[in-house]
């Protein structure tokens, strides 16, 4: 009979056993295992990850935080590259050993080797992508690429002057026309109307835009000033335009010289 230090078990890649790991009590013990662990042994997944991953039905309940991560993790493993490195001996009760070839394998393996079976001919020896792998992989990078473009895009925050025909132009018909102009990227924002003389009124909005995906110009030429909205709309100017950076915007000259908006933040004293 081999005596070893308890400390020194920690870091020997010894033989482990678990009891009915369908169990809760099991779970509990697999669960405590894997508190400061990432593998059943070892430093990258083995076949002693796949012995106990094959004894569980099922995937843990969340309430084993450590064994469903960890059940998670070889699952995907599994799928997708595969585990062919030896583990230093595990035992489950009530679970037959693995089959060799059950363990290294991933499904994308199997049917590459199954085509190749079917025509000779079309045996890459030298492991070279086929067409179709290096389509797939030139559309991932370009996912990729709009996706991290599509984060980097900044936003600006606008004020527009809306004009409308005349004093009997319904205000509220107006806005509602406006604001009904939905597109990816656009957020309309307060409103008010502005005193313009001879008792006709004008509109003020804010708007928020991604600046990749909306134009002010065009939201301008071809939405808010073209049919059925042009029935209320006259014209429409741009009275600020101004780019939101990571603390926002801090203050931009409005309308008038004399007139200014303070875009306010919490925690910050003003006076």
């Amino acid at each position: 009979m081999l005596l070893i230090k308890k400390h020194t078990t920690y870091f020997l890649a010894m033989a482990v056993a678990f009891y009915d790991v369908t169990s809760d009590a099991g779970l509990k013990k697999l669960d405590d295992y894997l508190l400061t662990r990432s593998y059943i042994t070892g430093y990258q997944a083995s076949k002693d990850d796949v012995t106990v991953y094959a004894a569980l039905s099922k995937a843990p309940s969340s309430k084993y935080v450590n064994a469903s991560r960890w059940f998670n993790h070889i699952d995907a493993l599994l799928r997708i590259s595969g585990v062919s490195a030896e583990g230093s001996g595990v035992t489950v009760e009530g679970c037959a050993p693995i089959p060799e070839e059950a363990i290294a394998t991933p499904p994308t393996a199997d049917s590459k080797a199954a085509a190749a079976d079917d025509d000779d001919d079309d045996v890459d020896l030298f492991g070279e992508e086929t067409e179709e792998e290096k389509k797939a992989a030139e559309e991932r990078a370009a996912a990729v690429k709009a996706s991290a473009k599509k984060k980097e895009s900044g936003k600006s925050s606008v004020l527009l002057d809306v004009k409308p025909w005349d004093d009997e132009t319904d205000m509220k018909k107006l806005e509602e026309a406006v604001r009904g102009v939905q597109m990816e990227g656009l957020l309309w924002g307060a409103s008010k109307l502005v005193p313009v003389g001879y008792g006709i009124k004008k509109m003020q909005i804010m708007l928020t835009i991604v600046d990749d995906l909306v134009s002010v110009d065009t939201l301008i030429e071809e939405c808010l000033t073209v049919e059925p909205i042009n029935e209320y709309v006259q014209s429409c100017d741009i009275v600020a335009f101004n780019k939101i950076f990571l603390f926002g915007i801090l203050i931009t000259e409005i309308c008038d010289p004399w007139r200014w908006v303070l875009v306010r933040f919490p925690g910050v004293v003003y006076w």
